[in-house]
């Protein structure tokens, strides 16, 4: 396979460059990456095709990864539950290392290919859940051993990656490969990789949220009311929901604990 996020950037001496033309060209770099998303849509799709399908079975979705596309996916997975309402263990982030390795990196963590299926059997994963592996080069060992040991118990399998014809996307039933090129910093795959990466979980856990019912309209009516500034934007959708005033929209939000429950509350009186 052809490492293309390993390869020299396309920009030397940056050490030199004036720190405008540093951020232009950064940015330059990162104009490509919405592009190079848009090439794997149909991969995307299927993935989220298999993802609702086995959540709504009562499945969960599992993301595995280390370093960089690790954190991205425990990032995912952490703001599932305050978006969208749904239980914790919906959608999990493991990360190389444990959760310690989501702040300081854990030295070789991401090279033990049995780690990453000790990890999921600590959820009881099984047939009902989805799997997905994130690695930007899609070489990483704790990876593709935790696809492999997943396929073997007829659990299904996905990835994001950032190279094409990987080991990584070559064990998942469902990859999505996002060619994205060499980084401004070459091999700082934070960047252009970790970009495309979090869009496309972006993508998926959006798109799979909407089809379980998750989104109304273009609401979150579901969304967790952890802070003032989320109890002011649910008091104003089920405002414009029903009609009421805001003191009386304020209170049936307070008393339900969600749009969704107040806007039916107030129609069902």
């Amino acid at each position: 396979m052809e490492i293309t996020t390993e390869k020299d950037s396309k920009y030397t001496g940056l050490e030199k460059m004036p720190l405008l033309e540093i951020l232009q060209n950064i940015n330059n770099e990162d104009k490509t990456v919405p592009l190079a998303v848009e090439e794997a849509l149909e991969q995307i799709e299927d993935l989220a095709t298999i993802v609702t399908e086995k959540m709504r079975i009562g499945g969960r979705l599992f993301y595995i990864g280390a370093g960089t596309s690790g954190r991205l996916g425990v990032v995912d997975a952490s703001e599932c539950p305050p978006t969208f309402g749904v239980p914790f263990d919906w959608v999990v982030g493991i990360i190389a290392g444990g959760d310690t390795a989501i702040r300081r990196a854990v030295e070789f963590a991401e090279d033990d290919r049995q780690q990453a299926w000790k990890d999921l059997m600590e959820f009881n994963v099984n047939e009902n859940d989805v799997v997905v592996g994130i690695a930007a080069s899609g070489t990483t060992p704790y990876v593709i051993g935790g696809l492999q040991k997943a396929n073997d118990h007829n659990i299904a399998t996905g990835c994001i990656v950032c190279n094409s014809g990987s080991p990584v996307a070559a064990e998942a039933q469902y990859p999505v490969e996002v060619v994205v090129g060499p980084e401004f910093v070459t091999g700082s795959t934070r960047m252009k990789a970790g970009t495309a990466q979090k869009l496309v979980l972006n993508m998926l856990s959006t798109s799979v949220m909407i089809q379980l019912g998750r989104v109304k309209g273009n609401k979150m009516v579901d969304m967790q009311l952890s802070n003032n500034k989320l109890v002011a934007r649910g008091t104003r959708m089920v405002m414009n929901e029903t009609g009421l005033d805001e003191k009386t929209a304020a209170k049936l939000l307070k008393e339900n604990g969600s749009v969704r429950k107040a806007v039916d509350v107030h129609f069902k009186r």
